[in-house]
């Protein structure tokens, strides 16, 4: 029978039916089936079982999957995280900030994508978290797929080594990442949290879901948390909230977790998208001959684009996206229960009922309705996108190497002890004010069909350039203000004439915009908390092209939105630091813009427009540690430390091809895109090193994109030391080497092959590897011919057959 259906994510989950939590009992062994080079079968970690006994589990039904059995942590809670509004006395983060409990049922069940789990208590004086710092958890003995956490982490994302051990003395590890619980992404969200003293914050806090794989074939002792901190101010503290444990089932079997409808598309102008998670969780594997079909049953809509699961090892989940459309009579955004149902030959492999929405209605401006809205599939398969940062600040152009932001220049000049200070003085004068700059900002070589070609030959899908930084210049034509490219500087559009050369020379390019919400010294607003004044004298100057005696959001700042937002229909935006806004008005007219226009298109925005709601979050000039499940995009610079082009940096500091393509293959093993910055000059031209840099990334591409574009991260793990892990689903499973191989690849990972399976190295003409796999490890034989094959990072690819 369908479980309960799922509110869906990003809001509170409720109470778990028929869950029970785990004692003491074992759970009965079950054989795992895949077969060796020497015709014996051999189970996920090589030991041998009969052949006979994996022909006879395919020739039987599906059989059903034990459901994920939560484990009472109750014994090893040491810390206080979640309050109520009549017992506050717990403290989560160190500074006197709680989850807030109300809400949660009085036993503490609760069901995240379809996993059942046992919070602990929420009464005064109660414990109910673990602060990892290296406790061992002794488990239920039995055999499982995964360890399954709820998870937080405090003043920052918090990750760390976790050590499943095993009867026999072998160990497995993997990491275990939890997102930070003010980032708002994630599964079990609050709409507020507690402040010091007991008042409420009206900002969404949140738990997140994540996994630690377990070898299926051992039998599990004990799980090792790792090893953070205590928490305290500024400090980042990994916090666990619940555990419960996947078993396998013996034979063909699988669940459907996170069944939910989503408002994107397919793709453009195609049906609306249900999403779900299908994992195999027998000992056989799934392939094109059970014929696997991923299907939505509701009333009032039907499927039009079914999934399908063509090969599925055990253990392995498939992220599905499955079309649907309403029927004649449905009302857009018309809510309904239905369900998720997988089909093997005829009969049902698994289903998962789920809370729908059948169609998108237009969105309001609301945080609730926002919220609802997804990073699009093409952001999600693009992987990699070129940043542009060109201003004003591209003609000083200038920063102490590696420490500053030279697009900060003028900012950064306001301060006597900052470098920046003296080198105005020494260069230009203290009577050269910053806006003296702007007529030398004169884009005389700008060639926007040379740059947009530029960005495909580097192999990007997407690029943002910076309509206006914190210096208030917008590169358009923009009506709201004469501070502007079209009347002063280039005296040219220039944002629409990137975007138009992209969309005529460069179709297959997405096409984004940055916008910086506020600006240092705009006199209607000043971020800084004054107009433009002579850092040297302190005394007043012009804010060029500025318009006295305006509401800074509402006769400025959202106008110019708006006119980026209708007039050049941009893919993404990009805002960034957010602070005073309205960007629950914009984005309710980008959405519905996209979503009603003739061809509709889904589009995207950042985690920076001063409200909740937003599709990705946005590291900067770092990553995360572990594979993040909500979306996110890393974005730095070819520079040490500068989006601007900094005129001091050498050729020598700047990210080499190898870097650039090992920093995009980390990312991508961990769900994130790279947004990778160049920063043209004043003139428009683009430094011969970042173009050499950029050409050299998108020859990489060319012959191993094929492990980048369209892939999903391994949920079992994203890295081993030099090794990354990405996913090709119904397709392949590659293996990236970030040091040059030697005769030998040893991949400790339990790797989904067959012996029927082929391994080759992109770009090899060879031919296929020979391998071998034992106690759950991969041997690849390099030959030398290949050793010799390829740069900056090696693929071997697990070709499905």
């Amino acid at each position: 029978m369908p479980s309960l259906p799922d509110i869906p994510r990003r809001h509170m989950l409720g109470l778990a039916a028929g869950a029970a939590t785990v004692g003491l009992p074992s759970v009965a062994h079950a054989a795992d089936t895949t077969t060796s080079s020497d015709g014996v079968s051999a189970n996920a970690a090589g030991s041998p079982v009969s052949a006979e006994v994996a022909s006879d589990s395919r020739a039987k039904a599906p059989v059903p999957t034990p459901q994920p059995a939560p484990v009472s942590l109750t014994a090893f809670y040491n810390h206080d995280a979640i309050d109520t509004a009549t017992a506050h006395d717990g403290n989560f983060d160190g500074s006197g900030y709680s989850f807030p409990g109300d809400s949660l049922p009085a036993n503490g069940l609760v069901t995240v994508g379809g996993v059942p789990y046992q919070l602990g208590s929420v009464a005064a004086g109660a414990k109910n978290d673990i602060v990892a710092l290296g406790q061992t958890i002794p488990l239920p003995a039995g055999r499982y797929l995964s360890l399954l956490f709820l998870v937080a982490g405090s003043y920052g994302t918090a990750s760390g080594t976790a050590t499943v051990t095993y009867a026999d003395g072998s160990t497995s590890t993997a990491t275990l990442t939890a997102p930070d619980w003010y980032a708002s992404t994630g599964d079990l969200s609050f709409p507020f949290r507690y402040v010091p003293g007991g008042g409420t914050e009206q900002h969404p806090v949140a738990l997140s879901a994540a996994q630690v794989w377990a070898y299926p074939d051992r039998d599990v002792v004990s799980v090792t948390l790792p090893t953070s901190a205590q928490p305290a101010p500024n400090v980042t503290s990994l916090h666990v909230f619940a555990l419960s444990l996947q078993p396998l089932a013996q034979g063909t079997s699988a669940l459907l977790r996170d069944a939910k409808s989503t408002t994107a598309m397919l793709h453009d102008a195609g049906p609306q998208a249900v999403q779900a998670t299908l994992v195999n969780t027998g000992t056989t594997w799934l392939t094109a001959a059970d014929a696997v079909t991923v299907g939505v049953e509701v009333p009032g809509a039907r499927t039009v684009a079914p999934a399908q699961v063509r090969v599925l090892a055990p253990g392995e989940q498939a992220l599905l996206r499955i079309g649907i459309a309403n029927t004649a009579g449905t009302a857009i955004g018309s809510t309904t229960t239905g369900a998720v149902s997988a089909t093997t030959r005829g009969s049902t492999l698994a289903v998962a009922a789920s809370l729908l929405t059948l169609g998108v209605p237009d969105y309001q401006p609301t945080d609730a309705s926002l919220d609802s809205h997804q990073a699009p599939y093409w952001f999600d398969d693009a992987k990699f996108g070129i940043f542009i940062h060109w201003g004003v600040y591209s003609v000083p152009a200038w920063g102490p190497v590696g420490k500053e932001y030279a697009e900060w220049y003028w900012n950064n000049m306001q301060n006597p002890t900052d470098p920046t200070y003296a080198y105005h003085a020494q260069t230009y004068g203290e009577s050269f004010n910053y806006d003296d700059f702007i007529p030398r900002f004169t884009a005389a070589n700008f060639d926007p069909r040379a740059w947009v070609e530029l960005i495909s030959a580097a192999g990007a899908q997407y690029y943002v350039l910076t309509s206006k930084h914190h210096e208030g210049f917008a590169l358009w034509d923009s009506k709201v203000t004469g501070r502007n490219a079209v009347q002063l500087g280039p005296r040219r559009d220039l944002v629409g004439a990137l975007l138009a050369a992209s969309r005529q020379y460069t179709p297959h390019l997405r096409n984004g915009l940055y916008y910086s919400l506020p600006e240092w010294f705009n006199p209607d607003n000043p971020w800084m908390g004054h107009a433009p004044r002579n850092p040297y004298t302190l005394a007043a100057v012009p804010y060029t092209g500025y318009q006295a005696g305006r509401d800074y959001v509402k006769d400025y700042q959202t106008p110019q939105v708006l006119e980026l937002i209708n007039n050049y229909d941009p893919d993404v935006i990009w805002y960034d630091i957010g602070g005073v806004n309205d960007t629950r008005d914009a984005l309710t007219t980008y959405f519905n813009n996209a979503k009603n226009r003739a061809r509709p298109k889904d589009v995207t925005v950042d985690d920076r427009g001063g409200i909740p709601a937003h599709d990705y979050t946005t590291p900067e000039y770092t990553t995360y540690a572990n594979t993040v499940v909500a979306k996110w995009e890393a974005n730095r610079g070819l520079d040490p430390f500068s989006f601007g082009y900094n005129s001091a940096t050498p050729d020598s500091q700047y990210m080499t091809a190898e870097r650039v393509v090992q920093t995009l293959v980390d990312i991508v093993s961990k769900n994130g895109n790279f947004l990778l910055d160049i920063g043209p000059r004043a003139d428009g031209t683009i430094p011969d090193v970042m173009q050499q840099r950029l050409r050299e990334t998108g020859a990489w591409l060319k012959v191993n994109g094929e492990a980048i574009y369209g892939t999903t991260y391994w949920s079992r793990m994203a890295q081993h030391d030099d090794l990354r892990f990405t996913v090709k689903q119904n397709q392949a499973f590659y293996i990236i080497s970030l040091a040059a191989p030697g005769n030998q690849v040893t991949v400790p990972a339990p790797v989904p092959i067959r012996p029927q399976d082929r391994i080759t190295l992109l770009g090899y003409r060879g031919g296929a590897l020979s391998w071998s796999q034992s106690n759950g490890t991969l041997v690849i034989d390099v030959p030398k011919a290949a050793q010799a094959t390829g740069q900056y990072a090696w693929v071997f690819k697990v070709s499905w057959s």
